[in-house]
């Protein structure tokens, strides 16, 4: 049971009402205060407590009071003695309950081995199923203990039963693929432990068919021509194991995920150690869902390779012009007249003699090494990538084309996919040119501007299309398709058939979708609603305008310009230096490490932290001590090896152990949910205000090795990093964290985080800077209902459209910056499309940035498209208009984005390891260590919170609190605390924080 409860839902579930009264009639004192308890409780859990702390304070209070009892004698309430057992007995046959019995039990196994297990196998869920049906069966669950007896029971039978009938459904030649793959990884461990036994060097990998098992868990390395070939080895290896495309068709892909999990954390020995139908389980689901990642994969590097041809060959060309332009010559028909008339003058003297006198030797040599050529800079740069493709890159297209197929839903594109085919068909064939029989595609192929260069003529005048120019235009083409997916390919999962991504039952649950996303059903009743608000904030912004003048002028200059005076700067708090000093003469010198075993004690988000094997046999204790280390060394980067340097008895193998098997990005996300769940529990409204319903996102770069696809060069920043997004709300508390490259949309990033936070808090606005919103944003945004606010930074050229046409003289104020009006049909004839859109947002069938990928401004415009940007054109007049007219708005606005920048501050406090840097080019580890610092840093947050409430508990110190300091108040503070130092590690040791007084 939850340990925060408000006054509306303890009157709700806590209310006693006469019948419960009656029940009370015989008991008095403590025996009517706990019976009380008891019978709400189980009214409400369906189960009794299983101890006295079992039930919230709140909860306790609430009904003594309704008794008119004090609640200190709940105390006296004997929870092991024969009167609770009557008790207990008494509601049960007023609630027309029963005990579980054997038969219960074995009823419920079936149940779920039949209903749950092939699509979820968390225990936590699976104990509130349970708990429902016994509840729904009006039977009273088993203990806790025993009801997880009874989960994992089933889920062993169920394994048995699945591992049983995959194998079957394996064909013998797959498991023969399946050892060789094995022995090989093992037989390579031999050879590098003799390798290092004689202190040679170990030797790099130089036959790519030498897949071995661990390559398969690795991400791909340096954007490349190697990568893309071991890549393709990688692909070749798994669809050589042939594994039936159904062989998981009835569990669903988190099932799946599992046994995926156990393949790839197991050691060698440990998977070998399996029986044959576990063991081939756990290497068909790894192998299959490691298949659509490669693939995935592939078409990253693909993208960037290609992107890499062309801006390198950029980049020298342009230093080329540049060059030649500095060496070249002035006046060189002066020179040229003058050593004429040199060479007249003098016939027979030597060039040294006659000649050099005139023009230098130095300028002679400038002017035979300037180059004549007609060549356009375009033609030069292609000839450059026509260059750099055929002598290096060429070879990744045998490999490339065999083992991907590319199809398109959209006859537009039918072009590329037939010309990547006869690329197939002739990849390998000899000549320059191809033969003049052969007609490939080139409309909707190659660009009109490269056509002359693809289209040559022969000695004989005849046109000729050449081989390389085409092959070049082909991947040019196909990398902007595959990019907004209008191609797709076959087996993978983030550039898979994009029909996929929007929900296949919009159709049968079309209602329950619109009431989903609280829209009207009719597209008019929508538009004619938008039209009214954006009529009514015009109107409101237009009568203000003259108010504000001296805050807001509308300018003549570039067509109509905005100008916003900056914002006048607030009053300073006076007594927050005071608070921290109070703080630091407390709790100077904590730990950090201190910080996160007392938010893991009091949050229990340590719980989350399982292994994906069935068994677990290390105690509680040294689980927690190894999982709170690794946390550590991974959330302040210094690294597990550092860590365990410490005085804590754990050695730098069991936490490496414990690292591979306990922490994962779901688990890790759990705990950061947890702790900012407790977070917002922990506040007392008196000090932080009413709960909050805003947030803030904004990313921040961290430096990281480029040996992965992840690490892009920064324009802003400068050098290669990658993007940590982050969604803070206006009291520090961070709901969401994702890693991100650089050049990533922003808005992506911004609509996942608010979507996918998990936490108890509703956001309704969120602010976001210039590069976290555009139109179509703004029409997302609207749909999944919450406002998208940004601080402009170029608010000057911003327009406001008009929401009628046909009324060019209204808004009179306005005109400068007024523009054309809404084309509101094209929202009404797709209005039922971009629902589909939003509602796939929503239900996550695909990822964000997936979808906004099919949304382009270049090419062919998908309808959806047309219509998020006039919705959201429409949405952001509106928002401007309230965000010109009102100064509190733009306060709110600039705070909330300042919080996030304080966030971002704190980063390099905590993230102090190798100068906060990213030193592992492995995509997953790098996620973990992301993840890491954003559970450090909030429970950071959630440790300072509890000691600003204990200062503040004391009447003097919260009586010197201003409006301006609570204001300002912020609990990411640190001065305090000591990241630094020897790591001690005492489960038993606590940091002294009382139970703050009442306000």
């Amino acid at each position: 049971m939850k340990r925060q409860w408000d006054i509306e839902e303890l009157i709700e579930h806590f209310t006693l009402i006469q019948e419960d009264l009656d029940l009370l009639t015989n008991k008095s004192g403590p025996t009517r205060l706990g019976f009380a308890l008891l019978l709400k409780c189980f009214q409400y859990e369906g189960r009794f407590p299983h101890g006295r702390h079992d039930i919230p304070k709140d909860v306790v209070n609430y009904v003594a009071h309704q008794l008119k009892l004090n609640a200190s004698i709940y105390a006296q309430y004997d929870w092991e003695g024969r009167t609770i057992k009557a008790h207990r007995a008494q509601i049960r046959e007023q609630l027309e309950f029963r005990e579980a019995t054997v038969l219960d039990t074995q009823e419920m196994t079936q149940w779920l081995i039949t209903e749950h297990l092939a699509s979820d196998q968390h225990l936590e869920h699976l104990k509130v199923l349970v708990a429902k049906r016994f509840r729904a069966s009006k039977i009273e669950p088993p203990t806790n203990e025993r009801m997880e007896r009874l989960i994992r029971s089933a889920c062993v039978t169920y394994e048995q039963q699945l591992f049983e009938d995959v194998l079957t459904r394996i064909p013998q030649a797959t498991r023969h693929y399946l050892d060789a793959l094995l022995e090989r990884e093992e037989a390579s461990a031999f050879q590098e432990t003799e390798l290092l036994d004689q202190d040679e060097p170990k030797q790099a990998k130089t036959r790519p068919d030498r897949v071995q098992w661990s390559d398969l868990k690795n991400s791909p390395g340096a954007i490349g021509l190697e990568s893309m070939l071991f890549e393709t080895d990688k692909l070749r290896v798994l669809s050589q194991l042939a594994l039936p495309a159904d062989l998981f068709g009835h569990v669903s892909p988190s099932v799946v995920r599992l046994y995926r999990d156990r393949a790839a954390t197991d050691t060698l020995y440990e998977l070998r150690r399996h029986p044959d139908a576990t063991r081939y389980t756990y290497l068909a689901a790894f192998c299959q869902q490691r298949q659509a990642e490669i693939i995935d994969s592939l078409i990253e590097l693909l993208i960037l390779v290609v992107r890499r041809i062309e801006t390198t060959a950029n980049k020298r060309i342009g230093k080329q012009v540049v060059e030649e332009m500095r060496n070249k010559v002035d006046n060189k028909p002066r020179l040229l007249r003058r050593v004429a008339q040199a060479s007249l003058n003098g016939p027979e003297k030597t060039i040294r003699e006659g000649i050099y006198p005139v023009m230098s030797q130095k300028q002679c040599e400038a002017i035979v090494s300037e180059k004549e050529t007609k060549d356009t800079f375009h033609d030069r740069v292609y000839l450059r990538m026509r260059s750099s493709y055929r002598d290096h890159y060429r070879r990744m297209m045998p490999g490339l084309l065999q083992m991907l197929e590319f199809c398109s839903n959209n006859d537009a594109h039918q072009p590329v996919v037939e010309a990547i085919a006869f690329l197939k068909r002739s990849l390998g064939t000899p000549g320059v040119w191809y033969p003049a029989e052969e007609h490939p595609p080139l409309d909707g192929v190659v660009r009109p501007l490269w056509h002359d260069l693809v289209v040559e003529k022969d000695a004989q005048g005849e046109e000729r299309i050449n081989r390389i120019n085409y092959e070049l235009c082909v991947l040019e083409t196909m990398r902007d398709q595959v990019r907004c997916r209008e191609i797709w390919v076959v087996g993978a999962d983030k550039y898979r058939n994009p029909d996929r991504d929007l929900p296949a039952d919009f159709d049968a649950k079309r209602e329950e979708y619109y009431q989903a996303l609280s829209v009207p059903r009719e597209a008019k009743t929508f538009v004619e609603a938008l039209q009214q608000e954006m009529t009514q904030a015009l109107s409101s912004f237009d009568r203000a305008l003259p108010k504000i003048s001296d805050q807001v002028r509308l300018l003549p200059k570039k067509g109509g310009w905005i100008h916003l005076s900056p914002l006048k700067r607030q009053a300073e708090p006076q007594n927050l230096g005071r608070l921290k000093a109070e703080i630091r003469k407390r709790w100077g010198g904590t730990p950090l490490l201190d910080i996160l075993k007392e938010a893991a004690l009091r949050a229990g988000f340590l719980t989350y932290f399982h292994s994906p094997g069935r068994r677990e046999t290390l105690t509680q204790e040294t689980l927690q001590k190894r999982l709170l280390l690794c946390l550590y060394g991974m959330g302040t980067n210094i690294g597990i090896k550092a860590v365990s340097e410490g005085d804590h008895g754990q050695s730098y193998q069991e936490l490496l152990t414990t690292r591979r098997r306990y922490i994962h990005v779901d688990q890790l996300r759990a705990a950061i949910v947890d702790v900012t769940n407790a977070t917002f529990q922990a506040r007392l409204q008196h000090i932080w205000g009413e709960v909050t319903t805003t947030c803030a996102s904004d990313s921040t770069q961290f430096s990281a090795f480029d040996e992965n696809l992840m690490a892009e060069w920064h324009l802003r920043y400068g050098g290669k990093g990658v993007m940590l997004y982050w969604h803070v709300e206006k009291h520090a508390a961070c709901i969401y964290s994702q890693l991100k490259t650089c050049s990533s949309s922003e808005v992506a990033a911004m609509i996942t985080g608010v979507l996918r936070h998990c936490t108890q808090m509703k956001v309704e606005k969120q602010f976001v800077d210039t590069h976290g919103q555009d139109e179509v944003a703004f029409g997302f945004c609207h749909l999944l209902g919450f406002q998208l606010m940004p601080r402009l930074k170029n608010i000057g050229g911003q327009k406001l459209y008009r929401p009628k046409a046909g009324e060019p003289d209204a808004y009179s104020n306005l005109q400068l910056v007024l523009t054309r009006p809404i084309n509101w049909e094209v929202i009404t004839q797709n209005y039922d499309l971009i629902i589909k859109f939003a509602t796939a947002m929503r239900l996550g069938t695909a990822e964000t940035e997936a979808i906004l990928r099919r949304f382009t401004r270049t090419g062919p415009q998908h309808p959806a498209y047309l219509a998020f940007l006039e919705l959201g054109r429409a949405v952001k007049t509106i928002f401007l208009c309230r965000y010109l007219e009102s100064e509190e708005l733009r306060r709110e606005v600039h705070a909330g984005l300042n919080v996030i920048e304080n966030w971002n501050g704190a980063n390099d406090f905590i993230f102090y390891g190798k100068q906060g840097a990213f030193t592992t080019n492995r995509l997953d580890q790098q996620e973990l260590s992301a993840l890491s610092l954003h559970l450090l840093q909030s429970c950071l947050v959630y440790v300072n919170t509890l000691l600003i409430q204990r200062v503040l508990a004391e009447p003097e110190q919260f009586q010197r609190m201003q409006q301006e300091d609570l204001r300002g108040l912020t609990p990411l503070i640190y001065s305090h605390v000591t990241p630094y130092g020897m790591f001690r590690l005492d489960l038993s040791e606590r940091i002294e924080i009382e139970e703050p007084l009442s306000a």
